[in-house]
């Protein structure tokens, strides 16, 4: 088929594919700009489509953006201090129409630490002699000023160029993403054409965000078109007053396929009876493909059967860590009544000071285990429930490719390994944790782990006690295993060994790894092979890209939003 297009002269849609596959991958594409023009028109749209995610926090593209400022606009910015000679007089492309995805926290991170290296270098210099010590308080209030100000002339940038958002992330976690999140809210509202065609909404939030039920209605009467629809919220709020809304911007969508229910552990439950009956009543019904339910508590949660019963198209139900899962066994029995499949695809749990009741467990793994893909265990105390844990998982899940375990000890580690090869045919990620427990543990991990992976991992993750010996006995027993990523905390304490030298023979040269992270507790200071330089470059050599250990590590979450949304 590709050779086919190359002959046919269809070549740039092949080469918007290829692009297209490093979309995550910044270093790569910023490579590709510097091909020849043909690669640069490919990729500088995709680079700018969600430049405010970018982990390298270079805010410095800030700047690009104000060439479309207009002279009124130009005018008040040097009122704030910042000068125009910072604003380019010309551009090679039209950067604004490329945004596609546009999350307000994130604005407001890379905002505030462009106005402060400005301040830093000594770019902003308007003070008065009366404010001749401003440059040495970052936070003070000209400076929050000055940064809501930019904050919303970028908003007007976007609003302007007539651009069309595909995903509109609000986070509203914190008193500061609510006065910027209400800066920007009236000039949107005003706009509604710049919201009218999200695909994504991700609404996160808490009762200071200014009119949450006009945004609310804002948002049912003017985005219907909402594919993926995220609720979270932080902090008290009185759902009373916003349910009905929720409820209405969940009907009145045409083509909602996926949801995800997301609680803040610390503030109060999600009114989810509500939320889930209003999917009996819109177009869900037909088109709602996957529900996510994080970090939920289904205490009293009474609708589910009788949702889940008419829902027609879904095909994949993810539960992570989430409260009386077993302690409600009303809700387990509604599951298990109902008269169609269950796709239950993900099952994370932990104890959260309630005791997982077995039984529930296993009519849950016997109803849905055919269909359980990513299953992980956290903060489980007891030895007699992990071992019935894990013996139900090995009778009834053979399709596991997600593996977590956080926390194991010397009467359940033969299970855990037992686990493994039992996964092993279809097991792609695996992340092993170790806190503290002694270092034998961790021995009998790395002795034992590597002749039980298969072929290829995409991913693993093992958080353990090094030492030498034992870690060496793990890259022999691996090397037939490439590991497209690698990711590696040593949690020993103290003076510790040092192991790149290991990773460096048996990984770097026989280029067994595509990424690599490695993050060390030296003396209780945490050093991220990411840092050093000439490590990096070493790795780069051999095509292994060194990464900081936070940006490769994936949370069990983020992997579901990834391959299922």
């Amino acid at each position: 088929m590709s050779c086919s297009k190359i002959f046919s002269g269809n070549l740039p849609e092949l080469m918007s594919k290829i692009i297209n596959h490093f979309r995550n991958d910044f270093s790569t594409l910023h490579s590709c700009i510097l091909v020849n023009r043909i690669w640069c028109r490919f990729a500088i749209p995709i680079l700018w489509e969600d430049p405010f995610s970018n982990p390298s926090k270079n805010n410095r593209f800030i700047e690009i953006y104000f060439h479309y400022l207009n002279e009124n606009d130009k005018a008040q910015l040097k009122e704030y201090g910042i000068n125009n000679y910072l604003i380019l007089s010309n551009t090679l492309f039209n950067y604004p129409t490329f945004i596609k995805c546009l999350n307000t926290q994130n604005i407001m991170i890379f905002v505030e630490g462009w106005v402060k290296n400005l301040m830093i270098v000594g770019s902003y210099n308007t003070f008065s002699t009366q404010d001749t010590n401003f440059s040495l308080f970052p936070s003070s209030y000209r400076w929050l000023n000055a940064s809501k100000f930019v904050f919303l002339l970028l908003i007007k940038i976007f609003i302007n160029n007539g651009l069309y958002l595909h995903t509109f992330e609000v986070n509203i976690l914190s008193d500061m993403d609510c006065n910027y999140f209400n800066i920007a809210l009236g000039f949107i509202l005003q706009n509604p054409s710049f919201i009218y065609k999200i695909k994504n909404l991700k609404f996160y939030f808490n009762e200071k965000i200014m009119n949450v039920n006009f945004f609310l209605k804002f948002l049912h009467y003017n985005c219907n078109s909402i594919t993926s629809l995220y609720l979270r919220h932080s902090g008290v709020i009185n759902y009373n007053l916003i349910k009905y809304d929720l409820s209405k911007l969940i009907i009145s969508q045409k083509n909602l396929e996926n949801i995800l229910f997301e609680h803040d552990r610390y503030g109060t439950l999600l009114p989810l009876n509500h939320l889930l009956s209003s999917l009996k009543f819109s177009n869900c019904l037909n088109t709602l493909k996957t529900i996510i339910f994080y970090e939920i508590n289904f205490k009293g949660i009474n609708t589910l059967y009788e949702v889940f019963q008419q829902l027609n198209a879904l095909d994949s139900i993810h539960i992570l860590y989430c409260y009386s899962l077993t302690l409600n066994s009303d809700f387990i029995q509604q599951i298990i009544n109902l008269t169609k499949p269950f796709k239950l695809k993900s099952l994370f749990m932990e104890e959260n000071n309630e005791i997982l009741q077995i039984e529930s467990i296993q009519l849950l793994l016997q109803k849905s285990g055919d269909y359980l893909e990513n299953i992980g265990f956290r903060s489980l105390t007891g030895d007699q429930i992990k071992q019935q844990l894990f013996d139900l998982v090995k009778n009834h899940c053979t399709k596991i490719k997600f593996f977590e375990l956080l926390g194991f000890n010397k009467n359940n580690l033969n299970s855990v390994l037992d686990l493994i090869k039992n996964f092993n045919q279809n097991i792609n990620y695996i992340s092993i944790y170790d806190h503290n427990h002694p270092v034998g543990l961790s021995s009998i991990i790395l002795q034992n782990l590597g002749q039980l992976l298969p072929f290829r991992l995409e991913y693993l993750c093992l958080c353990l006690r090094f030492n030498t010996n034992d870690f060496e006995i793990f890259l022999k027993n691996s090397q037939n295993t490439f590991i497209k990523k690698l990711v590696i905390r040593n949690q020993s304490r103290g003076e510790i060994e040092n192991i790149l030298p290991y990773i460096k023979k048996y990984i770097m040269k026989m280029k067994r790894v595509e990424y690599l992270a490695i993050l060390e507790n030296l003396f209780g200071n945490n050093e991220d092979l990411f840092t050093s330089m000439d490590e990096v470059e070493e790795f780069k050599s051999y095509n292994i890209k060194a990464k900081n250990y936070d940006d490769l590590y994936i949370q069990p979450i983020n992997f579901i939003k990834e391959k299922y949304i």
